[in-house]
């Protein structure tokens, strides 16, 4: 079944991550490095534009973001456009965290995909791609309609 597969694939991409980052000695989830990075490619977002752009829920997000400023890798800001927003920025130590930590990032995905050739890498990212964009709007109802009746 696709959901079995996509589940199981999906634990071994943590798994992979996490084995790889602890090696490089980083404490990092998956969900944390993602949101760093995010906020390293778009300074000044605030948290729920960063939720949106990880696919993420906004208690979630906001869980990620506050341990990722305890951990001194991102600063939280009053917005300048909007009183009521936070904007984020990488501090110094979160840049030099990403560089550190993109070689490990960059092994634990050769090695999810390691039994395929480029070609079939590819073809397998082109899919996962597409399989998202058709279902990601459903998904999102079913979530919102599970969240409502929790």
């Amino acid at each position: 079944m696709p959901g079995h597969l996509a589940r199981r694939f999906q634990q071994m991409a943590v798994t992979m991550f996490l084995v790889e980052v602890s090696e490089a000695g980083f404490d990092l989830t998956p969900v944390q490095y993602a949101a760093l990075a995010t906020v390293q490619t778009n300074p000044g977002i605030d948290q729920i534009t960063l939720a949106g752009l990880i696919t993420y829920d906004r208690t979630t997000i906001t869980r990620v973001v506050d341990r990722l400023v305890q951990l001194g890798l991102l600063l939280r800001r009053a917005s300048t456009r909007d009183r009521r927003a936070r904007e984020l920025a990488v501090t110094e130590e979160g840049q030099r965290t990403l560089r550190e930590i993109t070689p490990a990032v960059e092994a634990a995905q050769r090695m999810l995909v390691r039994g395929l050739t480029e070609t079939e890498t590819a073809e397998l990212i082109r899919l996962l791609r597409k399989a998202i964009m058709v279902s990601d709007d459903l998904s999102r109802a079913y979530c919102s309609a599970y969240q409502d009746t929790q």
